[in-house]
């Protein structure tokens, strides 16, 4: 995966995650229910790494969200 950079953290409330998981299902399930609690960048494709056990995922979240402030 890329690397992470400034921007995508520039303000509170920003964050970027990654998902590791056992399978394609379990890494879904995972963004699924982020989905429910915050602002994600949507529910994203799996990937798996030649060579690594399991899947991976990148999103990205406002955990913030309207109305809320950084503590």
């Amino acid at each position: 995966m890329k690397p992470i950079d400034e921007q995508d953290i520039a303000e509170p409330g920003l964050v970027v995650l990654d998902v590791t998981g056992g399978n394609e299902d379990s890494g879904q399930a995972v963004m699924a229910a982020l989905e429910k609690r915050w602002a994600i960048s949507g529910i994203g494709p799996v990937h798996r790494d030649p060579g690594k056990p399991g899947v991976r995922a990148r999103i990205y979240a406002d955990v913030l969200g309207p109305g809320r402030e950084c503590p």
